[in-house]
């Protein structure tokens, strides 16, 4: 299946009750889009993306290519037609000062490339996180933002932390339109990659 129809700017927010890292995917209206679940105590990761919070249908699998992470890839699949959209792929030596992913497809071509827009966000965020009662609200000033960038060199899609406590919500915004296949890949990839930001702080 592919996601379409969407309804922007989506909200990824996740839940603070659970250990694992669950989170819902919202669209502008507050309509359910997905419901994102991490698998615990796995080796390598494994995530699923389900309908809704009632986890009554399976959607898309998310799984890591190896275990050792630094330069791992996630390959991205859809369940319900038994289809692989492709994989995201992190830049390794990159991601230490400034995170970066590529998308590519069942091909394994490249066709986006995730960039964050500036590092030294990340950079004081870990320098402050780390001062006492200070650090506790890190979260509602330094927040990372995203961009998703086509093969053309046209900006496509935008993601940004929001100030939040505990830095539990993401907002995806879309620039412009792009088709519904290409869509639910990017989709897809930014939610891994969110689990995987999110992780390092």
């Amino acid at each position: 299946m592919v996601l379409k129809n969407l309804n922007y700017p989506l909200d990824f927010k996740f839940k603070i009750s659970t250990l694992s890292s669950d989170f819902n995917i919202t669209d502008r209206n507050g309509n359910y889009v997905a419901y994102v679940r991490q698998k615990m105590f796995k080796l390598k990761e494994d995530v699923i993306v389900f309908n809704d919070e009632s986890k009554s249908k399976e959607l898309f699998r998310i799984r890591a290519n190896q275990w050792i992470d630094f330069n791992a890839s996630y390959s991205l699949n859809d369940l319900t037609d038994n289809k692989n959209y492709g994989r995201l792929a992190r830049k390794g030596m990159r991601s230490l000062w400034k995170s970066s992913y590529d998308i590519l497809d069942s091909n394994d071509q490249t066709k986006f490339t995730v960039t964050e827009d500036n590092a030294w966000t990340k950079f004081f965020d870990g320098m402050v996180s780390e001062i006492p009662l200070i650090g506790m609200f890190t979260g509602y000033f330094l927040n990372p933002a995203y961009t998703v960038k086509g093969m053309d060199g046209k900006e496509y899609f935008k993601l940004k932390k929001m100030p939040s406590f505990f830095g539990r919500r993401f907002q995806l915004d879309r620039v412009i339109d792009i088709d519904d296949e290409d869509e639910s890949l990017v989709i897809l990839s930014l939610l891994m990659m969110v689990l995987l930001e999110r992780a390092r702080g």
